[in-house]
């Protein structure tokens, strides 16, 4: 049942409502209101405070009669605390799948967000927007876009870095095909009436699928070369030129967020606010779906006010408490290093406590787990892009990508717990 995933819950009496609500923490939750019969649907919700939420729901109101009053067919309360609004939406979403199915997407208006597909399996490779990206083509899809606009603008400005065709019909290549306006204005190689041998139009292909997939890095590492090269040898008009293409690479880069990578090699970490004092919540997108919370202790972290002027330990936060060396080849068990209880971490910290308290929380988002439904990969997915492309002043929590080897950026994660940590502090912040 989704009341397993709600850690409290109460019983609940109509007729003394005023009781039972006054347990109620006045803290941002996650709940479910159960009715007394049991096959049926509990009325799920979200609130940054549960205590006052729920008095609107359960206690009558004279005022405002036609309020959605729930009392009379209430007979049990289960409720999660959160720490954060990106927490409660997962949690809510789980339970909401468990007992709607795919009606949970309509329910929380989570679209399939827009992908730009590179079509690598046509002879004649194009791009197109898609909003159902295959996943065995994962590594054609590139994603997810603000909206399907910010896909196609970006595909468009793309394309006109390259001379890959834009025409949607399968070609049957032969001289006597009339080409079209692309050809004409030479936008295009025009494969239709064999303007280009084969191997020239699968070269500009595999350089479009490479542009796609570094997000431009590659162009630009190509035309920067180019650039300096023929600056060395003193060739400047050919140097601004070179220079003047590397900006329009850069123009249509800035398009493409960091989010926006292959499907199949979308991952991120996402820290949150912990509804724990002392944590902060580990996320983990890998595999096409959403784990966590993992917590992160903040034991023993020096957290500066970001606002105090000083940012020296804000900007690179340590750990307080003494870190263990490896014990000698010499040493016996009692001179083993202790574990930080609050962390349960092994006694063997190899790289520092925090950093280990950090890979702890990675290793336990990061254990196997079966391939997610397709109702949980679009969920998953449509709440991180939601979460991701929200004002930036709005967006409260920190996002981390792995590196081009696959490892993660950890001392820059540590420094994101920090400001995280530093929020969740009262005004008066001390180091």
């Amino acid at each position: 049942m989704p009341s397993e995933a709600l850690a409290q819950s109460l019983h609940f009496d109509p007729a003394d409502a005023r009781a039972a609500l006054a347990q109620l923490p006045q803290s941002q939750a996650v709940f479910a209101l159960y009715g007394a019969e049991a096959h049926a649907e509990p009325y799920i919700g979200r609130t940054p405070n549960l205590r006052a939420r729920l008095e609107r729901l359960l206690q009558p109101s004279p005022k405002h009669p036609r309020r959605l009053q729930l009392a009379g067919r209430v007979r049990r309360i289960a409720w999660r605390l959160t720490g954060s609004e990106f927490e409660s939406l997962l949690a809510q979403f789980s339970l909401l799948e468990e007992i709607y199915g795919p009606k949970a997407l309509e329910r929380m208006h989570l679209g399939a967000p827009a992908f730009v597909r590179f079509l690598g399996g046509n002879p004649y490779p194009r791009i197109t927007v898609t909003h159902r990206p295959s996943q065995r083509e994962a590594d054609w899809s590139y994603g997810p876009f603000q909206s399907r606009g910010a896909a196609e603008r970006f595909a468009e400005e793309a394309l006109k870095l390259f001379l890959l065709r834009r025409c949607t019909d399968d070609l049957d290549p032969n001289p006597s095909h009339p080409g079209c306006v692309y050809s004409e204005m030479k936008m295009c190689l025009a494969p239709c009436y064999q303007g280009c041998t084969d191997e020239r139009y699968a070269e500009e292909a595999a350089a479009v699928e490479s542009f796609l997939a570094t997000r431009g890095e590659s162009r630009l590492v190509h035309l920067r070369t180019q650039r300096d090269e023929a600056s060395a040898q003193l060739e400047f008009e050919s140097a601004a030129a070179l220079h003047a293409q590397v900006q329009r690479v850069e123009t249509v880069r800035a398009l493409a967020p960091e989010l926006v990578r292959p499907l199949s090699q979308l991952r991120a970490l996402v820290l949150q606010a912990s509804a724990n004092p002392g944590e902060v919540a580990v996320f983990l997108y890998e595999n096409s779906r959403l784990r966590g919370p993992a917590p992160f202790s903040t034991l023993g972290m020096r957290i500066q006010n970001e606002q105090s002027g000083s940012t020296s330990l804000f900007a690179q936060p340590v750990a307080i408490e003494p870190i263990p060396e490896a014990p000698g080849p010499d040493a016996t068990a009692a001179d083993a290093p202790v574990p930080d209880p609050a962390s349960d971490l092994p006694a063997k910290l190899p790289r520092g406590l925090l950093e280990a308290r950090m890979e702890a929380a990675l290793a336990v988002l990061m254990e196997p787990a079966g391939a997610p439904s397709p109702i949980l990969r679009q969920g998953h997915l449509a709440l991180l892009k939601r979460w991701y492309y929200r004002p930036e002043s709005r967006r409260a929590g920190e996002i981390f990508f792995p590196g081009p080897d696959g490892r993660w950026p950890v001392k820059a994660m540590l420094r994101g717990a920090g400001r995280v940590a530093a929020k969740m502090l009262a005004p008066g912040i001390h180091a």
